[in-house]
């Protein structure tokens, strides 16, 4: 509702014009009755009012004199309407040169009075759309400078605008909140989860509206991932009394109620100040890479569950040495060797899980240095995130020996086509086959398997040149023989979208819609008028 002051001296107008309509079917309540200027003068000062209806002759301070007093002093912003007479026109010239939205003949019609109300609405909803435009050019810029220092490329104008925009008090982390959904699909629906990614993101500013500019969209936005990047400060949790622990506790059981898709938070380590957050980032992807060697859950801290400086921990150095080095050499027969001997180390020794946990950690951060050494363009935590889901099955534990095993032989397998540098010329194989075979199920897997390549590795090497992912790549592809068949014959809309690889009609239009920003027959409509 639009809140309205009236302001005259005559009781009967203040009565009057509250019956003459119904305020509120028009979006309107009567907040504030006033009998002179000074007295609306003073409650201005206090109160938010959108729409001033004033008489122009009053005690103490008639109404021209209150419209300048409110412009003078920057008081409100509130549209500002005269009742007035036939005599008064004068006045009423002087007081639209001070920006008087209108005046009101008396004695005032319902008719004159709802133009005048559904006028000030459509004005406050243009002037609210202009401000969530400003809003969101201003979030959009936010997240931009917080980008760039996030992925560690930025000078002094970023972190200028971050410190004078963003509550930072404290240390700071970096922290990924996260959506779970299968690992690998080809089959999921990037539409409705891109919704759902827009839905969590909301749900989380809601959570934390003093502090929703904290929150940025789609942080990784170079994989096949759907999160919101948070940067916490130490203050957050402070001012409520908890522990970090608590903080985020609460605010997990709160998105529970509020989003409807099971999330995780990954907090990365704590830096001292917002130049440092790139390393805040950094530590959050690292537990990304490993956690699906742990015991599953929704709440990760980086000092609590990833790093093996701890004291009283025993590292099996020999046992883990002669896991990388099997894995070096890409012999099945060894690596599982290793991988035994490294685990029955581990049990005679009494280890908990918990230093089983490090010790596995330990292992996957010397492997990440190896392919490193390979080839620094890909992001190595990605591949082992990749790898070790894809050798995980729910009838074994995470983390177990058969879980490390089965990821160990697939890493060698990875690290085998490194050194080989199978990317020269295998991305031309894989075009041929998506002109080839484009309408059937053809994936990122079982292109690994045909050309003997680890499908994340070439997974990553195909985003690099393409600039985009395998499956945005083939969706695309899809889409524009869709296109050509809408123009060059006359088959219906669902045989189109089978022959291109869609079973579901459905989702082939929406994809369409994506793709081209119409519907099919928009589309097919449009090119044959043209």
């Amino acid at each position: 509702m639009l809140k309205v002051m009236i302001v005259d001296d005559e009781p009967y107008i203040l009565q009057g014009l509250q019956l003459l309509i119904d305020w509120n079917s028009e979006g309107f309540e009567i907040d504030a009755l006033m009998s002179n200027g000074k007295e609306a003068l003073d409650y201005l000062a206090d109160h938010k009012i959108d729409l001033i209806i004033s008489d122009i002759k009053m005690p103490v301070m008639n109404g021209l004199d209150l419209l300048d007093e409110i412009v003078r002093q920057h008081l409100s912003d509130a549209k500002f309407v005269l009742l007035t007479g036939y005599d008064d026109f004068s006045y009423v010239q002087r007081a639209i040169r001070n920006n008087c939205m209108d005046y009101i003949l008396k004695p005032v019609s319902k008719d004159d009075l709802t133009a005048l109300l559904r006028k000030v609405a459509n004005l406050n909803k243009e002037k609210e759309k202009d401000r969530l435009s400003q809003r969101n050019m201003e979030d959009a810029f936010l997240a931009t400078n917080l980008m760039s220092i996030i992925k560690g490329k930025f000078d002094e104008t970023n972190i200028d605008y971050v410190t004078n925009h963003l509550q930072l008090t404290g240390g700071i982390r970096f922290v990924d909140i996260e959506m779970m959904t299968e690992t690998g699909s080809e089959d999921e629906d990037d539409f409705d989860l891109r919704v759902l990614q827009k839905q969590m993101f909301s749900a989380c500013k809601d959570i934390l509206k003093e502090n929703a500019s904290h929150f940025i969209f789609d942080v990784s936005y170079d994989k096949d991932n759907y999160d919101v990047g948070f940067i916490y400060c130490e203050n957050m949790a402070t001012r409520r009394d908890l522990t970090e622990r608590e903080f985020f506790e609460m605010f997990l059981k709160k998105l529970e109620v509020l989003f409807p898709k099971p999330v995780r938070i990954m907090c990365g380590k704590t830096v001292p100040d917002v130049a440092s957050l790139s390393k805040s980032y950094s530590s959050c992807i690292r537990i990304s890479s490993i956690m699906g060697f742990h015991m599953q859950k929704n709440l990760y801290f980086y000092e609590e569950d990833i790093q093996f400086s701890q004291s009283g921990i025993v590292l099996c150095k020999n046992s883990l040495d002669e896991v990388i080095s099997a894995i070096q050499a890409n012999n099945e027969e060894a690596i599982k060797k290793a991988v035994t001997n490294l685990y029955e180390e581990m049990d005679i020794s009494g280890q908990t899980s918990n230093v089983i946990d490090l010790n596995i950690n330990y292992l996957l951060f010397q492997l990440i240095h190896l392919a490193s050494e390979q080839d620094d363009n890909i992001n190595q935590e990605e591949v082992i995130q990749y790898i070790s889901e894809q050798s995980f099955e729910k009838s074994i534990k995470r983390g177990s020996r058969q879980h490390v095993e089965r990821f160990a032989i697939e890493y060698a397998d990875y690290l085998n086509g490194l050194r080989k540098n199978v990317s020269r010329g295998i991305l031309s194989y894989i075009e041929a086959d998506i002109r080839d075979h484009y309408a059937e199920n053809i994936s990122l897997r079982n292109l690994g398997e045909k050309y003997f390549i680890n499908s994340s590795y070439l997974g990553q090497i195909f985003r690099k040149k393409y600039k985009q992912s395998f499956k945005d790549y083939l969706t695309t592809y899809r889409i524009n023989e869709a296109a050509r068949q809408l123009i060059a014959s006359d088959k219906k809309i669902n045989q189109i979208a089978a022959d291109v690889g869609y079973r579901d009609c459905d989702y082939f239009i929406r994809k369409f819609i994506e793709t081209m920003g119409c519907t099919p027959s928009k589309y097919r409509k449009t090119h044959a008028e043209e």
